[in-house]
């Protein structure tokens, strides 16, 4: 058949070969479809739970956060510290404790280098200078703010403080 003419020609029927040929053609392309559909599926399902990852990241470290600052907020004690005499566990004025012995006579105005007699009481209660305290201690309570009645604060307590605090020993 060297020439055919439009409307009366019929094309042939396929071969064996060229039928098998395109049927296996047709099955890799869908293979390869599926599989491409496969690989999407999966690659959308690690993006998921990336994102819930991250998300439920976020939210622990906010509730941890959130839970650090309520404890800090709330076991930040107030201590009120009282200046005394270690000798005899009377109330002074505050003075003594923050700028050294107050000499009398010969000694007035003399500072002692080694640091003040007096130091200060943590906690407990005192009727005022002159009065013996009662219900606390000399030593300084860690992690607690420190202020003395004038409202001098003395150390700052909290959530990783430092104990900074003057006198006690």
């Amino acid at each position: 058949m060297r020439r055919q003419e439009p409307g009366s020609t019929v094309p042939r029927p396929p071969t064996v070969g060229e039928a098998r040929a395109r049927d296996k053609a047709r099955k890799d392309r869908a293979e390869q479809e599926r599989l491409a559909a496969e690989v999407e599926a999966k690659a959308e399902e690690r993006r998921r739970k990336r994102k819930k990852g991250l998300i439920g990241g976020v939210a622990v470290v906010g509730v941890v956060g959130l839970v650090a600052l309520g404890y800090t907020a709330l076991s930040s004690d107030e201590v009120q510290a009282t200046c005394i005499d270690p000798n005899t566990e009377v109330e002074v004025d505050e003075k003594y404790c923050t700028t050294g012995s107050q000499g009398t006579g010969a000694m007035a105005g003399m500072f002692i280098y080694a640091g003040s007699p007096y130091r200060y009481y943590y906690g407990g209660s005192a009727g005022g200078v002159g009065t013996k305290v009662t219900g606390g201690t000399v030593v300084t309570p860690k992690g607690a703010t420190i202020t003395t009645k004038s409202g001098t604060t003395i150390q700052r307590g909290g959530f990783g403080s430092k104990s900074t605090g003057s006198g006690g020993s």
